[in-house]
Protein backbone atom coordinates (compact mmCIF):
# COMPACT_ATOMS: atom_id res chain seq x y z
CA UNK A 1 0.00 0.00 0.00
CA UNK A 2 1.42 3.29 -1.08
CA UNK A 3 0.07 6.81 -0.43
CA UNK A 4 -0.72 8.81 -3.21
CA UNK A 5 2.25 11.08 -4.55
CA UNK A 6 -0.49 13.59 -5.87
CA UNK A 7 -0.25 16.95 -3.92
CA UNK A 8 -3.63 18.55 -2.46
CA UNK A 9 -3.96 21.78 -1.22
CA UNK A 10 -6.09 23.24 2.07
CA UNK A 11 -6.66 26.67 1.70
CA UNK A 12 -8.41 28.65 4.44
CA UNK A 13 -10.76 32.02 3.04
CA UNK A 14 -12.05 34.66 5.46
CA UNK A 15 -15.12 36.48 3.97
CA UNK A 16 -15.94 39.94 5.59
CA UNK A 17 -19.29 41.29 5.78
CA UNK A 18 -20.17 44.65 6.74
CA UNK A 19 -24.19 45.21 6.88
CA UNK A 20 -26.74 47.51 9.07
CA UNK A 21 -28.48 44.40 10.42
CA UNK A 22 -27.10 41.37 11.71
CA UNK A 23 -25.83 39.50 8.75
CA UNK A 24 -26.13 35.33 9.23
CA UNK A 25 -25.72 33.62 5.86
CA UNK A 26 -23.48 31.13 5.35
CA UNK A 27 -24.54 29.89 1.43
CA UNK A 28 -21.85 31.55 -0.84
CA UNK A 29 -24.22 32.81 -3.59
CA UNK A 30 -26.42 34.69 -1.90
CA UNK A 31 -23.59 36.12 0.24
CA UNK A 32 -21.90 37.06 -3.33
CA UNK A 33 -25.20 38.12 -4.26
CA UNK A 34 -25.77 40.44 -1.43
CA UNK A 35 -22.01 42.10 -1.54
CA UNK A 36 -22.21 42.76 -5.48
CA UNK A 37 -26.08 43.45 -6.18
CA UNK A 38 -26.88 43.73 -2.40
CA UNK A 39 -26.94 46.35 0.34
CA UNK A 40 -23.83 44.69 1.93
CA UNK A 41 -20.04 45.37 1.66
CA UNK A 42 -17.84 42.33 1.00
CA UNK A 43 -14.19 41.54 0.98
CA UNK A 44 -12.48 37.91 0.51
CA UNK A 45 -9.03 37.29 2.38
CA UNK A 46 -6.86 34.15 1.79
CA UNK A 47 -5.61 33.14 5.57
CA UNK A 48 -3.81 30.19 5.04
CA UNK A 49 -2.45 28.24 2.13
CA UNK A 50 -0.83 24.64 2.35
CA UNK A 51 -0.40 21.52 0.64
CA UNK A 52 -1.56 17.87 1.80
CA UNK A 53 -0.74 14.32 1.82
CA UNK A 54 -2.80 11.86 0.07
CA UNK A 55 -3.34 11.20 3.94
CA UNK A 56 -3.97 14.09 5.12
CA UNK A 57 -6.19 15.16 1.96
CA UNK A 58 -8.22 12.24 2.56
CA UNK A 59 -8.73 12.74 6.33
CA UNK A 60 -9.51 16.78 6.04
CA UNK A 61 -12.41 15.41 3.19
CA UNK A 62 -13.82 13.22 5.81
CA UNK A 63 -14.00 16.09 8.23
CA UNK A 64 -15.27 17.80 5.86
CA UNK A 65 -18.40 14.95 5.97
CA UNK A 66 -17.18 13.84 2.19
CA UNK A 67 -15.80 11.09 1.38
CA UNK A 68 -12.01 10.58 0.50
CA UNK A 69 -12.90 9.07 -2.93
CA UNK A 70 -13.89 12.86 -3.98
CA UNK A 71 -9.77 13.15 -5.49
CA UNK A 72 -10.21 9.20 -5.94
CA UNK A 73 -8.19 8.09 -2.84
CA UNK A 74 -8.76 5.56 -0.46
CA UNK A 75 -9.58 6.59 3.26
CA UNK A 76 -5.67 5.89 4.02
CA UNK A 77 -4.59 8.36 1.22
CA UNK A 78 -3.86 5.85 -1.14
CA UNK A 79 -4.68 5.91 -5.17
CA UNK A 80 -8.04 4.50 -5.63
CA UNK A 81 -7.89 2.79 -9.16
Amino acid sequence: MIESKRKFWRTVIQIEVLSEEPYDKEDLIDISHDCTDGDCSGQVSIIESQTLTGAQAAKALMKQGSSSSFFCLTEDGEDDE
